[in-house]
């Protein structure tokens, strides 16, 4: 068959995902990706910035757009990720509004909802975690989102660990998309560069064991260290691989917080480290020197100076 032959009926686009914090925007993705691509944690306000995640088979290639959740803003941060999302809504052909099948559906729900419904896109609802409900509860969630939501063009329930419903929600989609060109290559799942991957990753290990408020005043950013004169090749140089070596810098808002991030003996940076080591090394194939540290940027989330710096 011919490239002309196999472009024809051929369906891409890009989806938003978009929903309230904590409703499980990014595991979706992840499930529908096939691959880790977006950072997840039970604490809300995980995601902070457009994260793609690209699925292709034979029939389509969907490049998903995974974004922060939307939410009351009390900082710039707060304050830009919302107008992110947003924004998103008016850059796509197609929208997933995700719901909580477990949750009542409250007001950021229906602010999520009725922010769509002002766009011009057509939009699924989407109701994750129906692991967590019988059927009777399910047909009740499903039942209040008709009548108490902006009328969408579909209805999906989902199951993003267990697979179910992934399928028809794939069909729906492909469905509202136009026919067109692979936008990436085969293979593809991402468009994060390396460095952005790793800061993710680090973040979302430091968010598995911090408590509080302190999850929300971490920032990490990561650079690529130069190679050390005599180093192996890097990927594509060559047979020998060298290691990608990286820096990431690790920054809270107060001293007290530095402290904490640091652990006893470093154990806390050291640990979080050492798991997004590994699990970006599995990522990328290749093997990975990641070398942490922790600054002080006061006020961070609250300086917009501070956050375009950041790349927030």
């Amino acid at each position: 068959m011919s490239a002309e032959e196999r472009r024809e009926g051929f369906r891409s686009g890009f989806v938003a995902v978009v929903g309230r914090p904590n409703v499980g925007k990014s595991t979706l993705v992840n499930a529908l990706v096939g691959a880790k691509v977006a950072i997840t944690s039970p604490r809300p306000q995980t995601t902070r910035t457009r994260i793609r995640g690209v699925r292709t088979d034979e029939r389509s290639q969907i490049v998903f757009m995974d974004t922060p959740g939307l939410h009351r803003p009390r900082t710039a941060l707060g304050e830009r990720t919302n107008a992110r999302a947003l924004e998103t809504l008016r850059e796509v052909d197609l929208v997933c509004c995700v719901l909580d099948a477990a949750a009542p559906i409250g007001r950021g729900d229906r602010f999520v909802a009725e922010q769509v419904a002002r766009t011009a896109t057509p939009a699924l609802a989407v109701l994750t975690k129906i692991d967590l409900v019988d059927r009777a509860a399910l047909a009740a969630q499903l039942a209040r989102a008709a009548e108490h939501l902006p009328p969408f063009e579909a209805y999906v329930p989902v199951c993003a660990p267990t697979g179910e419903g992934l399928a028809a929600l794939v069909a729906e989609i492909e469905a509202r998309l136009p026919e067109g060109p692979r936008y990436y290559p085969d293979g593809v799942v991402t468009d994060q560069p390396e460095t952005t991957l790793a800061a993710e990753l680090v973040r979302e290990k430091l968010l598995g064991v911090l408590r509080e408020e302190l999850p929300h005043s971490v920032a990490v950013t990561v650079e690529e260290l130069d190679e050390p004169e005599g180093s192996r090749a890097r990927p594509g140089a060559g047979d020998d691989v060298g290691p990608l070596r990286l820096r990431a810098v690790i920054r809270v808002e107060r001293p007290s917080q530095k402290g904490i991030v640091v652990g006893r003996g470093g154990r806390v940076v050291r640990d979080a480290g050492t798991a997004a080591r590994h699990e970006l090394e599995a990522l990328l194939g290749v093997p990975v020197y990641l070398e942490t540290r922790v600054r002080v940027e006061r006020d961070w989330q609250r300086r917009p100076a501070v956050l375009d710096r950041l790349g927030l």
